[in-house]
């Protein structure tokens, strides 16, 4: 379950008859405006045997360490329940695993059924011999497809036809997201300024993958490096402008497609058709609102509008520091005066996503603008309502980060 899931309840697949239609359904499931009320995260880990990181990770081995939870793309005949908590858990194509607790409308609330879910997980794996990544990349192993659906064979020939990015990113990386309501409409331009302005800071902040697969040891962020190089129509960061809805709907028309669901084992489509192409007749069957919703889920950018905001350029922390990114988060965008505090401080720094990927806050500007972002949200860290004694924990968790990762 998302945020979306909560606000939004999906109509029913109809035929669409023209650019002006599709681009308007885009605006509509993915930019839902209103007072910021509910909080989700999704974590990923790289999964390794405990004794040799290197060693590849097996299908059936990781299937019966998840046993009823594991997803029917792993274990076709598993039950896939929910962890304790409420989490979906899926496995992604290399095997990374990943928990997305239903959101919540108190912080404090989601972090614990997100901490008990994770200890789930964690005591899944034990008994076979597995441990979760302390990454957001693989550094040990070289990218390797454990997951053979239709949907991933097509992603993969795609991507291999671009460069190696894509196949690292699909089975080598690992990311932590953190998921917010878009606000009200008045001021939600600024806070899509300021979400996308705080992702080369953050992502510089919290990097902790340097190398990825025995490549780019160098970046401080290869998996951000990774995901940057995918593929730029669908991976780049969005547009920064006072209507973001409206380009947005353009960006995903005119993105080109990446697999199309028909019965059959084969979803791959020619290369360069974009969905304004279908829409003008360039495949079979005229695409239906189900069609573009599915091309929806192939787009990647480090911020994603799925009717709330999706932001996905953060690694997954190391075990037991996945709390004080998100907190961090949620205090930086709590109030329309903190987003414009976090506006003023990111400003001269927003565009330095590659300087964030390679150097982390070894970049002098990235490192003052973290500096005072860091500052700034644990002034607000009291406001989220998660005590006292975890704010001040964040806080030093964050300040810690801040002084190791500028050294």
């Amino acid at each position: 379950m998302t945020l979306r899931d909560v606000v939004a309840t999906e109509p029913a697949p109809v035929r669409l008859r023209s650019r002006a239609a599709a681009e308007a359904y885009v605006a509509s499931i993915c930019f839902k405006h209103g007072p910021p009320r509910l909080f989700g995260v999704e974590l990923e880990w790289t999964v390794h045997h405990a004794t040799d990181p290197s060693r590849p990770l097996e299908a059936t081995h990781l299937a019966a360490a998840l046993g009823p939870h594991a997803p029917p793309t792993l274990n076709p005949d598993s039950p896939h329940r929910p962890l304790p908590s409420g989490s979906p858990l899926t496995v992604e194509p290399g095997g990374q695993v990943e928990i997305s607790p239903p959101p919540r409308a108190h912080l404090a609330e989601l972090l614990r059924a997100t901490a008990e879910d994770i200890g789930h997980v964690t005591d899944l794996l034990r008994p076979a011999g597995l441990v979760l990544g302390e990454r957001g990349a693989d550094a040990h192993r070289p990218p390797r497809r454990l997951l053979r659906v239709p949907r991933y064979d097509a992603m993969e020939a795609a991507f291999d036809a671009l460069g190696p990015d894509g196949r690292l990113m699909m089975c080598a990386t690992a990311g932590l997201q953190v998921c917010v309501d878009a606000g009200e409409r008045g001021g939600f331009a600024r806070r899509w300024a300021a979400v996308h302005a705080l992702g080369p800071v953050l992502g510089a902040l919290f990097a902790n993958s340097p190398g990825i697969a025995g490549q780019r040891a160098d970046w401080a962020s290869a998996r951000l490096r990774a995901c940057y190089g995918t593929d730029p129509a669908r991976s780049r960061p969005c547009a920064v402008t006072a209507d973001p809805a409206a380009d947005w709907a353009r960006r995903v028309l005119d993105t080109p497609l990446l697999l199309r669901r028909r019965p059959g084992g084969d979803w791959r489509v020619p290369r360069g058709v974009s969905f304004a192409d279908w829409l003008a007749g360039a495949l079979p069957e005229p695409p239906t609102t189900a069609d573009l919703d599915y091309h929806l889920t192939t787009m990647f950018p480090p911020v994603r509008p799925h009717g709330y905001l999706e932001i996905r350029y953060l690694d997954t922390p190391r075990p037991g520091r996945w709390v004080a990114p998100v907190a961090l988060l949620v205090a930086l965008l709590g109030t329309e005066q903190r987003v414009d505090q976090v506006l003023a401080a990111t400003e001269p720094v927003a565009r330095r996503w590659l300087h964030a990927a390679r150097f982390g806050l070894a970049d002098p500007p990235l490192a003052r603008a973290a500096a005072a972002v860091v500052e700034l949200g644990c002034q607000a860290l009291p406001e989220t309502g998660i005590g006292a004694a975890l704010a001040e924990s964040v806080a030093e968790d964050l300040n810690r980060t801040l002084a190791t990762s500028t050294r």
